[in-house]
This record gives C-alpha cells, sequence and structure tokens, in this order.
C-alpha cells in the first residue's frame, strides 16, 4: 500500500512539473547584423514580476516590443494556458552574443529561461518586392558633421565644437541613439545644453539640406602638439520613400536604419610664445582686467579688513591662479575665500573670478602692501601683458606699538645667538687626559642603584596609583575642574574673535556659563537670573557685581543678533574679564 502511495504522489508531481514550463524562443540562432530577431519568452502559468535580460549588455537594442500575449483552451476536458512576451531585438555588434537568462516567479517560486546563443554575421541583403523596395538610400542621403570652429588654437585658447545632423528632404528621421559618446582627452571641456532640438535648412555638399544641431562642446586644449578627438557615433531610425503609392497618389514610407560617425578629428595646439613671457606668468590666456581692493585703509587694532583681488574677463577664467599678496609681518592674513562668477557660451568662458583675504592688523602703524601683478596671453595681439596694482598703504589708528614687536625680535635673535654658541661648545682648547683602565660595573654604586631603585620606586607607584583612583572617583571636583577649565578656554576663544561679532559672543556665553557651573555647581539647565542671583548672595557676592554679572550674560543672549560696532564688542571682553575676577574674589 505505501509503495503505490510513493507511486502516485511521484507521478501527480511529474505531472505538475510538466505544466510547468518557461522558455526563451528566438525566431532564428543565425542572423545579419542589419536582420532582426524575435525573441518570445514563453511560460504555462500565469507568473508575476517579469524580468527580462539588460538586451544591451547581451548585445543587442530593442526596436520593437515588449508586447503580450495570452492563451486558454480546453481540449477534451484538458486546459492549456500560454504566457508569451514579445521583443523584436536588433544586433550592436557582429560575433556570437549570448541572451541571459529571463526570470518570472510563481507560486512563491523564481523560474529562469536557458541562456540562447546567437550568431551575428555581416550584413546581408534583404530580399524586397519591388514595390516595397526603397526609392533612395538612407546613406546618400544623412551625414552626420563635427564642426571645428579652430583647428589650430593656442594652448588654452578655446574652440568650439558643433555635432550637426544632416538629412535631405526625401527621408524623416524618427529617432536617434548615441552608440560612443566623443572623448576629449588632453581638452578642458564644456557642454553647451541644447533645450530644444529645431530642424533647421543649410547648405551641405552644395545642395540644400535639413539639419538638427546635437550637441555643443567648449574646448581648451591642455598641451601642445597633436591632440585628437574621438568620434561621436549614432544608430538612426529613419523612413525613406518607396516605390509604392496610396490610393491618392501619395508615396508610401518604409522604416531604415543606419549607423553614422562624425569621425576623429585632430587639433594641432600651438604652444605659447617664450619671447617676452613674464617670470609670473600662471597660464592665463584671454583678454582681461585685474584690480586689487582693500575694503578700508584707516581702522583700529582688531579689527578687520578684506582685501579682494579680482580678474574679469574672457577666457580661460577657471583653469589659473591669482596672484597672492605679501603683507607684512604685524598684518595677521587669513586664507583667501575664492568665489567664481563664470558663464561659458560658444566663444568661451566670460566672467570674473576673485580671492578675498581677511587681514587683521596687530600694532599701531602705518603698513604697506606691495604691488602686485597678473600677466596674461593677449589673443588679440599674440603677446603678453602685465597688469600692475596700485601699492595699498593701511593706516593702523591704535594698539600697541611695533617697537614691542621690535624688541621681542631682538630678545629672540639674542637668544638664538646664545644657543648657537652653545652648541659649539664642546670645541675645547684645553686638553683632559683620562686613565684607559676603568673600575668594574659589578659591585660599583651605579650597579647597587640599578638594582634596588625598582624596589624603592614600588611605594611610590602605588600611591601615586591610589591618588589616581581618588580623583577619578570625584565625580564633583572632576566635573567642577572641567568647567573651570572650560571657562579659561573659551574666554581665551573670545579675545581671539574680537573681530568677529557672532563666534565672540558665542565663546563668551559659554565662558561664562562654565565659571557658573564651577563656582556655583549647577547646571545650565537650572540658570535662570532668580537662581543665579540667590546663589551668589547666599555666598557673599557684592549685589552690585551680581546684577552686572546679569546684565552682561542677556547682553550675550542679545548682542549676536543686533547691530554693533568694534568698540563695543572690546567693552564686553574688558566688562567681562573684570567681573570674573570680582566674583573669583567674591564668593566664598
Amino acid at each position: 500500500m505505501k509503495r503505490l502511495v510513493v507511486l502516485a504522489v511521484f507521478l501527480i508531481s511529474n505531472l505538475l512539473c510538466a505544466q510547468v514550463e518557461f522558455e526563451a524562443k528566438v525566431s532564428k540562432n543565425s542572423l545579419g547584423l542589419n536582420e532582426k530577431l524575435r525573441v518570445d519568452y514563453t511560460m504555462t502559468f500565469d507568473g508575476d514580476n517579469f524580468v527580462p535580460p539588460n538586451f544591451e549588455a547581451c548585445g543587442f537594442k530593442v526596436v520593437g516590443g515588449p508586447s503580450q500575449s495570452i492563451s486558454q483552451s480546453w481540449v477534451n476536458g484538458k486546459s492549456s494556458f500560454n504566457k508569451s512576451y514579445i521583443y523584436i531585438l536588433m544586433p550592436l555588434q557582429k560575433g556570437s552574443l549570448t541572451l541571459k537568462q529571463a526570470s518570472v516567479e510563481y507560486n512563491g517560486q523564481t523560474y529562469k529561461t536557458t541562456p540562447v546563443k546567437i550568431n551575428v554575421t555581416n550584413a546581408v541583403d534583404i530580399p524586397r518586392s519591388p514595390d516595397e523596395a526603397p526609392a533612395i538610400k538612407a546613406d546618400d542621403n544623412l551625414y552626420l558633421v563635427a564642426d571645428i570652429s579652430n583647428s589650430n588654437p593656442y594652448v588654452n585658447q578655446p574652440i568650439t565644437v558643433v555635432y550637426k545632423l544632416y538629412f535631405s528632404y526625401s527621408i524623416g528621421i524618427s529617432n536617434w541613439r548615441e552608440l560612443s559618446k566623443p572623448k576629449y582627452n588632453d581638452f578642458w571641456s564644456q557642454n553647451i545644453d541644447i533645450k530644444q532640438l529645431n530642424a533647421e535648412e543649410g547648405m551641405f555638399k552644395g545642395e540644400r539640406y535639413r539639419y538638427v544641431v546635437l550637441r555643443k562642446t567648449v574646448l581648451y586644449p591642455q598641451k601642445s602638439g597633436k591632440l585628437e578627438i574621438e568620434p561621436l557615433s549614432l544608430d538612426i531610425d529613419c523612413q525613406v520613400p518607396t516605390n509604392r503609392r496610396n490610393f491618392w497618389g501619395q508615396v508610401l514610407m518604409t522604416e531604415d536604419s543606419k549607423r553614422v560617425s562624425a569621425g576623429s578629428k585632430v587639433i594641432n595646439v600651438k604652444p605659447l610664445p617664450s619671447e617676452g613671457k613674464p617670470l609670473d606668468f600662471g597660464d592665463a590666456v584671454g583678454k582681461f582686467d585685474f584690480k586689487v581692493t582693500p575694503s578700508k585703509t584707516t581702522l583700529k587694532s582688531g579689527e578687520s579688513l578684506d582685501l579682494t583681488i579680482k580678474v574679469v574677463g574672457t577666457g580661460n577664467l577657471k583653469l589659473f591662479s591669482l596672484p597672492k599678496p605679501v603683507v607684512p609681518a604685524s598684518l595677521e592674513m587669513y586664507d583667501p575665500e575664492h568665489s567664481e562668477n563664470v558663464n561659458t557660451p560658444l566663444t568661451g568662458m566670460t566672467g570674473s573670478i576673485s580671492d578675498k583675504y581677511t587681514i587683521i592688523p596687530q600694532f599701531k602703524g602705518n603698513y604697506k602692501i606691495k604691488p602686485l601683478t597678473f600677466s596674461y596671453f593677449d589673443l588679440d595681439s599674440k603677446k603678453y601683458k602685465t597688469i600692475e596694482s596700485p601699492e595699498i598703504v593701511i593706516n593702523v589708528l591704535d594698539g600697541p606699538n611695533d617697537a614691542v614687536a621690535a624688541t621681542n625680535t631682538k630678545k629672540e635673535t639674542t637668544k638664538n645667538t646664545i644657543e648657537k654658541t652653545k652648541s659649539f661648545a664642546y670645541i675645547k682648547q684645553k686638553t683632559v687626559l683620562k686613565p684607559i683602565a676603568e673600575d668594574d660595573f659589578l659591585g660599583s654604586g651605579l650597579f647597587y642603584s640599578l638594582l634596588f631603585l625598582p624596589l624603592l620606586a614600588i611605594p611610590l607607584v602605588v600611591l601615586v596609583r591610589k591618588k589616581k583612583e581618588a580623583l577619578d572617583n570625584d565625580y564633583s571636583g572632576n566635573k567642577i575642574r572641567k568647567s573651570s577649565a572650560l571657562a579659561k578656554k573659551y574666554l581665551s576663544e573670545a579675545k581671539k574673535q574680537l573681530g568677529n561679532k557672532e563666534p565672540f559672543y558665542v565663546a563668551l556665553e559659554k565662558s561664562l556659563h562654565n565659571f557658573l557651573k564651577a563656582k556655583l555647581s549647577i547646571e545650565t539647565s537650572e540658570m535662570s537670573k532668580e537662581k543665579i542671583a540667590e546663589i551668589l548672595l547666599s555666598r557673599k557676592a557684592n549685589p552690585e557685581t551680581i546684577t552686572e554679572f546679569i546684565t552682561l550674560t542677556e547682553s550675550c543672549e542679545f548682542a549676536r543678533y543686533a547691530p554693533s560696532t568694534s568698540g563695543s564688542i572690546q567693552q564686553d571682553f574688558d566688562k567681562a574679564v573684570t567681573l570674573l575676577s570680582e566674583l573669583e574674589k567674591q564668593i566664598s
């Protein structure tokens, strides 16, 4: 009985497996490069989530489909079901190609087709009836051209490449696809967006054609010599007329396709002339104006000024660096903020680039910023030109005297001289003789010192370890010490930010809060004005000092968003230092 049950289950499972089929059927296994291939993905069940292979990765393009067909029939009481996804493909290359697996889901399982190999040969002649044969060929009526504005430019001189598709009035264009994009090795390139493709009229090979501009690119050669531009290739679907006509006598069209290429182009790039080239030339080519502008020339110590170095004009603006100013040691200069306002039409880059330096004087006096020079190669005159900015004098009205800096410099120089003198002290003229025989190390004082020193160090290590554990367990003390250190750190940071309003008040406010944390043992969330005043009074602080301290904390909150001068910022900093010092003395 058991054997019959097993046999029945086996037969039923085989029948079910036989009903579940999923395969790829092709119209032919060998075809020419210009022929089409039909692929049917057929299944005997109603599957879901059908996923075809990546046809382009397999060497084919889809020219038709997908279309779907479903059929179901009953014959002699038996039902059959078929579902198909149909694609029309065109090979992209010759050789042995493989259509990879497609997949579909059914009853929680995934089924896949077997890969299919296709042999693609050279293009073949496709027989057509005389009426269906095209009256003209697309080969003689369709051209892709790359127009080069200048095939013999200088290094960093802009040239343009415009790709135009010419087609005669006898044919129509329905679609095109890029087979290979042009490559611009050793060029700086910028594509210009074409928002809408419009057909225009023009002369080509002595005849009137229609054409469409497909791509515009601006190029800047980066080295001299013969540079190659690799071609743009397209696969174009078109309609060509046949010998057939409809009822009203109009010519009927048929579908055709053609692959066109603009061909590679060679650009012979000339090097920039060496004659008359300035020493400070930085590869700028075009026509430019150069300006160096300070935001102000009279200021106080601690205030800042902005020095803007700007180049305006037409040329390779994004491909060279601006000159860097040289300032006296008493002026602290920060790294520049670079900005660009450059457009790139077909004529090349145009606009401006600039570097803005922030400079803060340290001492009182007059300081000169040397003139800057900017050199470029002028394409119109084929000569180098140099523009020099005027000398800039910065007048600092107040602050410490520069003589103090000179004194410190003199002291540093004297110190370095003494250190250098000491470095040669080993050269002595007096001879000291030492005996060759030496005492044995074993049993010497150094021997016993090294022997017992580790034993004597053990109690010291134990003591230091206990002290460290006690400090680590003192959470309250550690918190106070950390807050005190942060208060000093942020106060120092506020001093550095005297020229910048918002960072200054942020640092000053953090310094005041951490001072209260350290001295009053309260958290930031508990820092209400009433709470601070109550604790400070209980710690015997002066009421006037308390009022001034609370007023200062309030002003820090509003000063970041309200207009303020450098004088008020300095006044708030001095006031904070005074109040913290007084509270340090008053709090018991």
